[in-house]
């Protein structure tokens, strides 16, 4: 389903709806977040993924929600999330931050004020966390976290890079901060010289077929950086910050 929505699929499609029951009834734990096969106890990332699937199909119920707040109140003091909180992690994970902040932006028809007020700043804070890493750099000494946050995967799966992280920056269309200029440079000078972008890294995982090959041109990366470059120079000549 994950795939389903990047690739475009219409919020309107039946069969991805009924999907939506069945990740909802199966997943919600006592806590309030998602998981699969622990009763009672969530996980962050999980949480915030299908809490997009749920948001971007439109699916309609009240334990909607449930999950949100409960993703909300798993929001760490840093601004960001780490889905080993409850193991003791004190620092936040910019794997679990993205797909706590792909899954907060879709809020549903009617959301009360101070609920979409309080899921505003729980976005800006998500996002300063990641602004202060400038998306890949320790905060404390400037090093680069993970080499492989530089490198550009499809699908993703629950993993985090530069271009990952841009693509929500442009899909909520944030405000272009100067902290993202390195990671765009970077962006843009992986891209070929005919004009695409490769497939730079791949995730093991449950693969129905196989969408492209690792080195070669790929469409989905492609894409992404060409909407992320388009949101950056387009704000660039708008005169935007």
């Amino acid at each position: 389903m994950l795939l389903l929505r990047d690739f475009g699929l219409p919020a309107t499609n039946r069969q991805a709806r009924r999907a939506c029951t069945p990740l909802l009834d199966q997943g919600l734990q006592r806590d309030g977040g998602i998981n699969y096969g622990w009763w009672g106890v969530s996980e962050t990332c999980v949480t915030g993924m299908v809490l997009s699937l749920l948001s971007y199909f439109e699916f309609d119920d009240d334990r909607l929600d449930t999950v949100a707040d409960h993703l909300l109140q798993q929001q760490m003091p840093d601004g960001g999330w780490n889905c080993r909180r409850r193991f003791g992690a004190t620092h936040s994970s910019v794997h679990t931050t993205i797909s706590a902040l792909e899954g907060l932006p879709p809020l549903r028809a009617g959301t009360a004020g101070d609920k979409l007020a309080a899921v505003r700043a729980a976005q800006r804070r998500g996002r300063e966390f990641l602004l202060v890493h400038r998306l890949f750099r320790s905060h404390r000494t400037g090093a680069i976290i993970k080499p492989i946050f530089l490198r550009f995967s499809f699908p993703p799966r629950w993993h985090y890079d530069i271009l990952r992280a841009l693509d929500y920056f442009q899909a909520v269309n944030a405000p272009r901060d100067p902290r993202l200029a390195e990671a765009i440079d970077i962006v843009r000078n992986a891209q070929g010289d005919d004009g695409r972008w490769t497939l730079q890294n791949s995730y093991r995982g449950k693969t129905y077929f196989e969408l492209e090959q690792l080195g070669a041109p790929s469409r989905w990366n492609t894409l992404r950086a060409l909407r992320v470059l388009k949101w950056w120079d387009g704000g660039r000549r708008g005169g935007q910050s």
